[in-house]
């Protein structure tokens, strides 16, 4: 069964979400702690903390490169930001009656939109991850997401 698509566009901003039945502080150690992170992304090594570097393993990556990533706000456990070279992330949770929301956005540099095709698929990829992982699921197979979904974010340019 191939994954729906469900990131949208606003100007340079990539935003996809994704919902739990969980608490707001589960959802943010399953984000923000090494080995819960491990489980969908990579472990992050390093002393976090806004304006530090953490090293961030992508072990979906051809690999398992570390990267070096900057944390630019931390605000347990409601939203943290990250930049990764000229990559800049967002994660925002809400939660409501047990439910948490999490928005995440990518602000897109360059031309509006430069990319969304092959990094929107990726960032699908992901947070499937994170799903899968916090409900003991199978992992996602990341040649479901890509080049099969290509075609959607293109339309959103």
């Amino acid at each position: 069964m191939s994954p729906t698509p469900t990131g949208r566009l606003f100007g340079n901003d990539l935003v996809l979400t994704r919902t739990f039945r969980a608490p707001i502080d589960d959802v943010w150690a399953s984000v923000t702690e090494p080995d819960r992170t491990a489980r969908w992304y990579g472990p992050w090594k390093g002393e976090a903390g806004p304006g530090r570097t953490i090293q961030v393993q992508m072990v979906q990556e051809e690999g398992q490169p570390w990267s070096d990533m900057t944390i630019d706000a931390c605000e347990p456990p409601r939203r943290l930001a990250l930049a990764a070279g000229e990559w800049h992330l967002e994660l925002e949770l809400t939660e409501r009656g047990g439910v948490t929301e999490l928005r995440f956005t990518q602000h897109l540099t360059g031309a509006e939109g430069a990319g969304v095709e092959d990094i929107g698929p990726g960032w699908e990829f992901y947070l499937d991850a994170l799903v899968a992982a916090r409900e003991d699921g199978p992992k996602p197979d990341f040649d479901d997401y890509y080049p099969s979904m290509k075609g959607y974010y293109e339309a959103q340019q």
